[in-house]
């Protein structure tokens, strides 16, 4: 009998961001980075045994060293804080990618994380290899034009966080359970509705409601130059499906995959789960496997993709925003480890090891 692969661990740190808050941080697993913006609702303790997160973040964990952490007002970092707004959010994310020592990574995002990540990726395309979204919006719902009635259901949720968010009655909660996950197992719902509870308070929902319905980086999306997968449930009721649509038109060259659930958040029983789950390990690098790509580092891994998508030296330069020497000094690394002397036979061995399956 094979033995059971031990269950991946994590450890909790805690780093400063730019105005004094301290955010609390997590990694899990090993390999090359992949970092999840920190949303509302998030506690990377609680969370790592979730019936609802489980699946997904040892999932995760299991080809990269995965980093997550907790959004300011929310879960282990501090709580009682003074802003909460996009731009606040985007230092924290600078302050968690530099505490954790990551120089390229790949970023994901989900929900309210999604105009956060697009903000982070235009102005920092140095940082951010690949662009994974799902569920997102890139709009808050104030910026979209609502309705009279639209504008007094905002206003009616935002009230319902404010009145029953802490109660022992988890009656208030279940609205937003309902829609965050219709098609969730009564353990699931239970996890939801007492996570709801545990990570934030009635006041700082209220805060994040109120804060995520003002975003708006339409522009900012424009500018996003890395390539980007952008995913969405087909029936959810928490982001409309057409704003899943317009954002992946918005980015260019975006891939735009609809996902069979009416779940914001994805769970481990449902079809669109597998798929979703497929779509992103398509889509990020290839990790390097055992023999001569086992050495590489990240981002020579990054190169050996854009060799094997039959990429020259200048269109690499370009993507990556390297000098061509640059270029030329890690190729002539990448062949001496893989033990080749040109490019065609180096492009055989990483075709054959899985790089190279995205168009350029």
């Amino acid at each position: 009998m094979v033995p059971a692969m031990p269950a991946p661990s994590q450890q909790i740190r805690f780093c400063t961001s730019a105005d004094g808050v301290r955010i609390a941080y997590a990694t899990s697993g090993s390999g090359p980075p992949l970092v999840k913006v920190g949303t509302w609702m998030t506690h990377v303790e609680l969370d790592w045994e979730s019936s609802v997160w489980r699946p997904l973040l040892r999932e995760l964990s299991r080809d990269h060293t995965f980093f997550r952490y907790d959004a300011r007002g929310c879960g282990l970092s501090d709580r009682e804080v003074a802003d909460i707004s996009l731009e606040a959010w985007v230092r924290d994310l600078e302050a968690v990618v530099d505490a954790a020592g990551i120089e390229r990574f790949p970023l994901l995002a989900f929900s309210q994380g999604g105009a956060i990540a697009i903000a982070y990726a235009a102005r920092h395309p140095e940082r951010v290899s690949h662009l994974a979204l799902h569920g997102v919006f890139y709009r808050g719902r104030l910026r979209r034009d609502p309705s009279p009635q639209e504008r007094e259901d905002i206003e009616a949720q935002i009230k319902l966080a404010e009145i029953g968010w802490g109660k022992d009655d988890p009656a208030y909660r279940q609205f937003f359970t309902t829609q965050f996950i219709p098609d969730s197992t009564l353990e699931q719902q239970r996890w939801w509705n007492e996570l709801q509870r545990a990570t934030i308070s009635p006041a700082n929902a209220a805060r994040f409601m109120r804060a995520a319905s003002e975003v708006d980086v339409t522009e900012l999306a424009r500018q996003v130059r890395c390539p980007t997968l952008v995913t969405h449930s087909k029936s959810e009721m928490r982001v409309p499906f057409e704003e899943g649509r317009r954002l992946a038109g918005l980015i260019p060259g975006a891939r735009f995959e609809p996902v069979e659930s009416r779940n914001h958040v994805l769970l481990d029983h449902e079809p669109g789960w597998a798929q979703w789950l497929a779509a992103v390990r398509d889509f990020l690098p290839a990790v390097p496997g055992s023999g001569p790509f086992s050495g590489l580092t990240p981002r020579e891994a990054e190169l050996v993709e854009l060799i094997a998508q039959g990429l020259d030296n200048a269109q690499i330069a370009a993507r990556l925003e390297l000098s061509d020497k640059t270029v030329r000094n890690h190729i002539t690394s990448i062949f001496a480890k893989l033990e080749v002397d040109n490019r065609a036979r180096a492009i055989v061995l990483a075709r054959e090891a899985g790089f190279g399956k995205r168009a350029p």
